[in-house]
Order: C-alpha cells, then structure tokens, then sequence
C-alpha cells in the first residue's frame, strides 16, 4: 500500500496553468504543504465536480485540477501522494454521533456487543470477579435482536451471573436499560414504584423484568457512577477519534455534550490528541445554564472544537421501538411508543435556547414527536423571527407528505440514520414495511429538494460511513432483505449527503464538505471506488488514508 501512495518530493516548477481551480498563497512561502496527483476526485463541487489532483497549504487546498497543472506548484519539500487512480472524496461528516460516550465505555464498560445470554453473562461474570463487591458492574451494547436465543435479557439472568453487585446494562440504542435485583435495590425502585411520564418499568404478572424505557432511567441516575476520571475521559476522546479518523470521518457532531464531555474535548484538543473535528452539541440542564449564565450560543470555538447546538430530546428509540408514532407497532395494537417531552415542555425548551441564540438541535423519531418539534418551530419562528436559524430535528425517522412541506418551508435540517437499515434489519418487522416506505426517507427528502444531513448515532449504529452508504444505497439488512427500497438513493447522493451537506448542518458550507479552493483540506483515500464495486461490498473498502486540515490522521501503511 505504501508504494500506490507514491510517498516522495517532486522538483520545483512553476505556477498551475489555465482551468485550475486555485487561491493566492499564503504570505511567507509559495511551497504547497501536500499535492495529491492522479486520484479520480469526486469534489461535491458543481462548477468542477471531477479532478486528478489537488493542493494543500496551510491546511486548506488551494488549487484543485489536473495533474498536470497541480504538478507545476510543487516545490522542494512539498510532500506529494500519487494516488495512483485510487478514489478521492471529501471528508464525511457524522451529524449525530456519541465519541464522548462511546470512546469513555470503551475504556470502562462490558462490550456485550456478542450473540447470546450466555456470552452476556461470562462477560458480566468476568467484569465482576475483577471488581469489588457491592461496586457497580456496567456494560454496554446489548442487542436483543442480536442474540441467538429468542427472547431478551431480563433480571434473573442478570442475577444468576451476578449476584453480588448492581448491574446496569444499556441497549445499543441507548433510551432502554436492564437492572439487576442489587441494581433496583440500590435506586429504591420496587414493583410498586410508578413510573415517571415518559418513562416505563416493565413488569410480568405484577413482578420487575430488569427492563427499564426511556426517563425511568432517570430514577437510578444518582446511584450509577459514572465510571470515569477526567484522564479516561480525555483517553476517550483520543481512542475514538483514532477510530472514527480510520473510517473516514474528519468531523462529528457530539449528539448530546455535557460539562464532563466539554472538558474531554478541550483536554484532547489541548493535548494534540483530538484527530477529528468536533461540534458539541450541548445538552442537560447544568451545561446549558453555565453557557447561558456567560452568554455563550452556537459558534463558540474554533476550526476543530465548536460549541454548536442546544441538544433535546422528545421521544424514543428507533432501534428500541419505543419511539412516538401515529400508528401502532406490529403486533402491539396499544403501543404507540413513548414521548419524552411534552408539547409544553418542547415549547418552553425551544424557545429559550433560541432566543438565547442556540441552533435547536431535538431527537424526535417518530411522525407525533416530529409533528411536536415542528410546532415550536414554527412557534418561535413566528413570535422572535431569525433569520436562517437551521434548527435541526435529530433522526427524523417516520416522515409524511405533511413532515417534509413542513420541514421545507421552516428551513429545518433533518439528520437521519445512515447505518441503520443495514444494521439493525431485525427491528424493522416491528414497524412493517409500509413504514419502512417513509422511514429514514433520505429520497423523500431529496426529492423535496431538503439538504438532509445523515448520523450514525454511535453507540446505537455503527459509525462508518461506507457501511451507511451501502445502507442507504441498497436498503439491504445484514441478511439481505430490502425495507422501503423507495427510498434508495445513488451513491454520489450518499456522498453529497455526508460531506457537503453535512457541513450545511454547522453552518460550515463555505468552509468544508467539498473540495475545493480555500477549504480546509480534509479528505478521504480510498482503495476502490464505491460507484464501482458491488453495492453490497461499498462496506468492505479500505480506507487508505485520512487527512484533516492537510494532516494525515489514518494510514493504512502505519496501522
């Protein structure tokens, strides 16, 4: 791999010729940093979507054209990469994902990201041996449709595996939990205990199954340590950025930051450990007053670290199928999943942080928390106007004719599910196909002429992007099975979708998401082009390097 990356310096020349898409140097040198030359460049730019090569300085390119031309910038030192035809696109862009969390349970949490109860339980098992009684055991990435023995997790399979320490463990999805009996015993919930609006305690014939949904989480929030020092959290942000840098991401959208993750951030920022670009999107109550309290809204920061939006949420889980629908699931004619918020409360919400000046960044799924979140919007919209203000609905899962006239007119930004499809196919039985038809509808969007951005949500979806690609260009689960193939979309679409109109999201469209002169220089190599390859295989292609700001973050000849 190494010798296709052409790694070498190139004699001086002179500057590029006529058709070249270029910017005046920089003052203190005409040497560019990096030169790109023979790469089959998708630029997610319109006046010249296709190039061979391209130039860095300064961590922006500054031209962008043939090899030719791009060649005849070259100096002594400038490093130059032969892509050797390999596939060059723009760095994606992740709009909802969780790298605070996931790096920091990755460091301290179970991983039950395997295939039975069993396999659960000697993991739980293991964690405890290692972990002093009464102390919390704590895992992560349990998925009841991943497991082979039918049924899910419940809390006397947690207490035959550990029967002297509470237990919490966390769906993939993130808004559903499992507690042992210690666990319950420790927060003070009984079968007795009610549970909390927008929350939920399961039960059979009157006794606790270990299941909790939604804000009866909220009831064992003060007894569930967190885990985790402020030097884990830094180790965090530095371990998930390494990963996610390695799959192609060059900028996320931390999907819910509180005081500890805006202190992550800035430590690995401050440390040089920080590979990706972050825009933090700050939620709870004690984060969001201290900004208020020092009049601090959406732009704070710099090129790599952001404050961003005010994060809330107004219902369920898509992957849990606990979000808030019109229509009821498959085979629970009752149950039309749970709301978070009520309207009042999304009201009051919205119209705070906007006229605090925050983009408004709300979860809503289902079509009724959709329908919700768009009633405040056009709330304040009418009441305190602001031009252009791109609040954003977080998943916009199950859409109608009505959602997207809607979402067009306010100007909003919805940020669907990429990996999902793909990923969690044994889910979708439970909304059936004619919902399917209108969820993670990133054709309907388009066709509505809707810049929608996409998001893995990790720990919930897997966060590469070629995985989302390959979801939202075949509408194919792991099994093969095709859900809402309506709402397929080409691949150069994918890519637009998860670079520049990404950016668009941030309020960054002039400044990333495409390449092009003076925008930051980040971008993605990889092996094979996935216009190319079988669409079910886009998932498998290697991803040679990863550069952000003109600096390589990932190498497939380093790792």
């Amino acid at each position: 791999m190494a010798a296709a990356l052409g790694l070498g310096s190139v004699p001086a020349a002179c500057s590029a010729g006529e058709g070249s898409d270029t910017v005046p140097m920089e003052a203190g040198g005409s040497a560019p940093d990096l030169v790109v030359v023979n790469g089959r460049i998708y630029t997610v730019e319109d006046s010249q979507p296709r190039a061979e090569a391209f130039a860095v300085k300064n961590g922006r390119f500054i031209a962008v054209g043939s090899s030719d031309d791009v060649r005849n910038l070259v100096q002594s030192g400038t490093e130059v990469i032969d892509a050797e035809g390999m596939t060059i696109t723009p760095g994606f862009i992740d709009c909802h994902i969780h790298p605070f969390s996931g790096g920091v349970r990755a460091l301290t949490s179970v991983d039950l990201d395997v295939r039975s109860i069993g396999a659960i339980q000697e993991a739980l098992r293991g964690k405890a041996s290692e972990t002093p009684p009464g102390e919390w055991v704590i895992g992560f990435k349990y998925d009841d449709t991943k497991v082979q023995d039918g049924r899910q997790i419940n809390i006397d399979d947690l207490d035959e595996a550990v029967p002297n320490h509470p237990v919490a463990i966390s769906h993939r999805g993130g808004h559903i939990s499992w507690y042992n009996s210690r666990a319950f015993e420790r927060a003070g919930v009984t079968a007795d205990t009610p549970a909390p609006p927008g929350g939920e305690f399961y039960k059979e014939e009157g006794r606790l199954t270990g299941k909790v949904a939604e804000n009866a989480n909220d009831l064992f929030r003060d007894v569930v340590p967190s885990g985790s020092t402020r030097e884990q959290r830094q180790a965090g942000v530095k371990l998930i950025s390494e990963q996610m840098t390695a799959a192609g991401l060059t900028t996320v959208h931390e999907g819910g930051t509180g005081t500890d993750a805006i202190v992550a951030f800035q430590d690995a920022y401050r440390a040089g450990e920080m590979r990706f670009r972050c825009h933090m999107m700050v939620s709870g109550d004690e984060a969001l007053a201290g900004l208020k309290a020092a009049g601090v809204y959406s732009g704070l920061g710099d090129e790599w670290l952001e404050i961003r939006g005010a994060k809330f949420s107004a219902d369920g889980s898509a992957s849990g199928r606990t979000m808030a629908m019109s229509t009821p699931y498959v085979g629970r004619p009752d149950d039309y999943g749970i709301l978070t918020m009520t309207q009042q409360e999304i009201h009051d919400a919205v119209e705070d942080a906007h006229r605090n000046d925050f983009q408004v960044v709300i979860h809503a799924n289902g079509d009724r928390a959709i329908d919700m979140v768009l009633n405040a919007y056009e709330r304040v919209q009418r009441l305190w106007p602001r031009t252009d203000p791109r609040h954003r609905i977080e998943h916009a899962t199950l859409i109608n004719p009505d959602i997207l006239r809607r979402i067009k007119e306010l100007g909003v930004i919805p940020e669907l599910f990429t990996t999902y499809v793909h990923y969690h196919g044994n889910k979708w039985a439970e909304y059936g196909e004619e919902k399917m038809q209108q969820m993670f509808a990133f054709r309907s969007m388009l066709d509505h002429d809707i810049p929608v951005a996409f998001g893995s949500d990790y720990v919930p979806g897997p966060f590469e992007p070629l995985m989302g690609i390959q979801s939202m260009v075949t509408r194919k689960d792991l099994n093969g099975r095709v859900w809402g193939a309506n709402q397929r979309v080409t691949v150069e679409e994918a890519i637009r979708i998860g670079t520049i109109n990404g950016a668009r999201a941030s309020f960054d469209e002039d400044k990333k998401g495409s390449i092009a002169a003076g925008k930051l220089a980040d971008f993605v190599i990889f092996a094979e082009d996935p216009h190319d390859v079988d669409p079910d295989a886009i998932k498998h292609i290697p991803v040679v390097r990863t550069v952000v700001g003109g600096k390589t973050m990932h190498s497939l000849e380093t790792t």
